[in-house]
């Protein structure tokens, strides 16, 4: 009877661990990838658990959109014109989050224009913004409504009644660095400063309408956000490629702090994404408010390729005279 209970009890604890070894490797395969291409996006769409959030202008969303997204333009991610690189309120982000539907358990999948790689960067940065608010399970449509077009899928033009959530997001620290955190990462070598902006920025032989001094952070490197695309498309390289670019740079499975930023956090959100959700980087966090944020300290904080007087005044007539 020992050996027979013995045995029963055994077979109880194998199929116990099957089972569980199962819902793990189910879990693990149903987790969301965070780049989708048009086909697989089609076949999420109209899952009640999915949620694509269109991020596009209303007007272009009007024209039509992926059947089932709902509108949630760009500007309501971001911050105030004179720095908005700047996270929106909590209260503003938690009632957008509600609008949208969204709980911590939804799929939520990212589409924008798709027209250039820097379009990329607004839906990195809404991807980053849902993550920080709590959400895990994200994705980014690759290409954007250019890609889905081109791939023959259709749009509509019926807009879909959504029921509001009762989602209460928090933000999540990690994610995100503060101008006074920065100020000390930036005297240390735990820290990685990487400059996603093209190398004229980075140079500082020209600067963000919003910023008060060309340059960039102290010890920066400079990884253009332009690097993470295949030639010639707006569309976002594998994991694979994006691990050997990385290494490159020696970004690849460092164990320092990367800490990415730009002008105003949209190029820099890029490379946060690629870095972290592809490369795999255990801690990589955004500077959202970026180099706008920086030059607007009150007491000037250090940076580096900082052009003399003269060329300053050559950079602020030229985009006097440029309208911005």
């Amino acid at each position: 009877m020992k050996q027979l209970h013995h045995k029963t009890l055994t077979r109880s604890i194998t199929h116990l661990i099957g089972a569980a070894a199962l819902t793990a490797i189910s879990s693990l395969a149903m987790a969301a990838q965070p780049l989708l291409d048009p086909v697989a996006v089609a076949q999420l769409a109209g899952n009640p658990d999915v949620r694509i959030i269109d991020i596009r202008a209303p007007k272009d969303y009007n024209e039509g959109h992926i059947a089932g997204a709902a509108s949630a333009p760009y500007g309501k991610w971001r911050g105030p014109s004179n720095n908005p690189g700047e996270l929106p309120p909590l209260n503003k982000l938690t009632e957008l989050v509600q609008n949208l539907g969204l709980t911590p358990e939804t799929h939520a999948i990212v589409v924008s224009s798709g027209t250039d790689d820097t379009d990329f960067g607004a839906a990195a940065r809404v991807y980053w913004t849902l993550k920080v608010l709590g959400l895990q399970n994200l994705s980014i449509l690759n290409g954007g409504i250019k890609a889905w077009q081109a791939s023959g899928q259709v749009l509509s033009a019926t807009v879909p009644q959504i029921a509001k959530s009762n989602f209460t997001p928090t933000i999540n620290q990690s994610l995100l660095v503060s101008q006074d955190q920065l100020t000390k990462d930036a005297q240390s070598t735990r820290a990685v400063l990487v400059d996603a902006r093209p190398a004229d920025f980075f140079n500082g032989e020209t600067r963000h309408v919003a910023a008060k001094t060309p340059g960039t952070l102290p010890g920066a490197v400079n990884v253009s956000h332009s690097v993470w695309f295949k030639p010639g498309t707006s569309q976002v390289i594998d994991a694979e490629q994006a691990k050997s670019i990385a290494a490159k740079y020696n970004l690849a499975n460092t164990d320092k702090e990367v800490v990415s930023f730009c002008n105003t956090g949209h190029w820099a959100a890029t490379n946060w994404f690629v870095l972290s959700e592809l490369v795999g980087d255990q801690d990589v966090k955004l500077y959202a408010g970026s180099m706008v944020d920086w030059t607007q300290a009150s007491t000037p904080l250090p940076m580096d390729n900082v052009p003399g007087r003269f060329k300053q005044l050559v950079i602020d007539a030229k985009l006097w005279f440029a309208g911005l």
